[in-house]
């Protein structure tokens, strides 16, 4: 017999540890609204999903209200019809998903609103190869300001994101220490990118998946 997806999501929710950060998919409609991250946190709360209450931050990320247990840290991303929620104790993990797309002006925009050795690197890269290169760097990007608690409007161009044969490395960020956080590529299906950050040591990361937040 084969455990339903709720069932194992409280096995997994149960045995989350310190060092780790789960990472779920999910299957997501624009109506769904909040209900699949609300589905995933009730599990780790281990409440009812009518229970989890959530706020917004000053700037937009949602956050547990505080009768809940605020050791939890999570944060997710939406595109399309897939979902990454993140999850973790002691934490506030950062995550985006994007799906690949063509892309007018990758270097245009990466010229406006990135670090300049950013742009550089851009600009040296094959025109073929350039918009792969930017969707990698903006998903990273994106993930360090949803760490941070911030959006966009903190400034792209204050700190840098590297990318060497797949590998993620904050190389600079403004008034903090770059060894203090941690970047990662996640790999999912061709198509789909993403990434995921957090200040903090390293910690192993779990993937689950659930077919349906319905």
């Amino acid at each position: 017999m084969i455990a339903p997806p709720e069932l194992v999501l409280a096995n997994v929710a149960e045995a989350l540890r310190d060092d780790e950060i789960h990472v779920w998919r999910v299957h997501y409609r624009q109506a769904l609204g909040r209900k699949p991250l609300r589905t995933v946190l009730a599990a780790y709360l281990d409440v009812s999903l009518e229970r989890v209450a959530l706020v917004d931050g000053e700037h937009g990320r949602p956050a547990l209200d505080a009768f809940h247990d605020q050791s939890l840290g999570f944060n997710w991303s939406h595109s399309g019809d897939q979902a990454l929620i993140a999850v973790g104790r002691h934490v506030a993990p950062g995550i985006d998903l994007e799906r690949a797309r063509p892309r007018q002006r990758s270097l245009e925009i990466a010229r406006r609103f990135f670090s300049a050795d950013e742009a550089a690197a851009l600009a040296a890269l094959p025109a073929a190869a350039r918009d792969a290169a930017f969707l990698e760097l903006w998903t990273a990007k994106e993930a360090v300001v949803k760490a941070l608690g911030r959006g966009i409007a903190f400034g792209l161009d204050r700190f840098s994101v590297t990318s060497d044969a797949g590998q993620l490395r904050l190389r600079h960020l403004q008034g903090d220490d770059v060894d203090a956080w941690q970047l990662r590529r996640l790999e999912l299906d061709a198509g789909l990118v993403a990434a995921l950050a957090w200040r903090g040591d390293e910690r192993r990361i779990r993937f689950g998946a659930l077919a349906s937040s319905e």
